[in-house]
């Protein structure tokens, strides 16, 4: 496609896969889809990414479609290569949420199961070629709306989107402000954030360290879901943006080089779906502590 579309420049190319297809209220009250990224920053909060949401809660229902057939199909007899798949990576979180969570619930393994997975698919599917899938859904959707192809965005990677990795990471706070307010109180909680990390014996200089107390651990708490989403966020907007420019190269090098970063992303793609999972649990953990 690189090749083909010989009209658009290097920055032009780049541009275009790394926009999402977005649907919105412009200002002039209509509605419609994006046809660069001028007009979809001018619709503002009411945009949607269509695409970023097709694909992520498409591969949800993949992920739990994919479970619940193993789950069916299980037997106390000799497993199948895929079932055994499965329950490797099933025991892999239930031992990570053993060893690290120090609470009380049955939310966490089956949370940090779906994060784990989930995350880890999204991530996957920056492994498809940059071309592939943008190539042919921009001419379909283009030849139904009768529109130039350059004009149609599609990204197939969902955690490229800081919407979709914020959305996730927001999701988890709000767990980490339930699970705090139930197992402390709203005092107790309120308490964690007002009197650490300075705790003098002293009433009175307890009472004028607070608003210290508040400004730091306000700042580190919020910080847990703007790291978790960034995080996550900038490692694949990076590798995706790699195979971008591989892209652009010409085609006998683009196999030289694609083919050892793809192996290697293999191993980006797993750890941050890891890392994510990982801090999930630990700031729960945080968060079911009472003492």
């Amino acid at each position: 496609m690189a090749a083909e579309e010989h009209a658009l420049t290097s920055t032009e190319y780049i541009k275009h896969h790394l926009t999402n297809m977005t649907y919105g209220k412009m200002p002039d009250g209509t509605w419609k889809l994006a046809e660069s990224g001028a007009e979809a920053q001018q619709m503002g909060f009411t945009a949607i990414h269509l695409d970023s949401m097709g694909w992520s809660i498409g591969l949800g229902l993949i992920f739990c479609l994919l479970f619940w057939l193993v789950a069916k199909a299980a037997n106390a007899g000799v497993p199948t290569k895929f079932q055994s798949a499965i329950e490797m990576i099933i025991e892999f979180v239930d031992s990570s949420v053993r060893d690290t969570f120090h609470g009380k619930s049955r939310l966490i393994a089956p949370l940090a199961l779906t994060i784990f997975v989930w995350i880890f698919l999204m991530n996957l599917m920056d492994l498809i070629p940059v071309d592939f899938i943008p190539y042919v859904a921009q001419h379909a959707i283009a030849s139904m709306l009768g529109v130039d192809p350059h004009q149609v965005y599609f990204k197939i990677v969902p955690t490229t989107d800081p919407n979709v990795t914020l959305g996730m990471s927001i999701s988890v706070f709000f767990l980490i402000i339930f699970y705090s307010i139930r197992e402390k109180g709203v005092g107790g909680f309120v308490g964690e954030l007002a009197l650490n990390p300075f705790n003098p014996s002293n009433p009175v200089a307890k009472v004028l360290l607070i608003p210290f107390n508040l400004l730091l651990e306000l700042t580190t708490f919020l910080a847990r879901p703007v790291s978790l989403a960034l995080r996550l966020f900038g490692n694949m907007y990076a590798g995706e943006l790699i195979f971008i420019l591989i892209a652009l190269l010409p085609f006998w090098i683009q196999w030289a080089l694609s083919v050892p970063w793809a192996i290697f992303h293999i191993l980006i793609i797993t750890l941050q779906a890891f890392i994510f999972m990982m801090l999930t649990i630990v700031y729960m953990s945080m968060a079911s502590e009472k003492h």
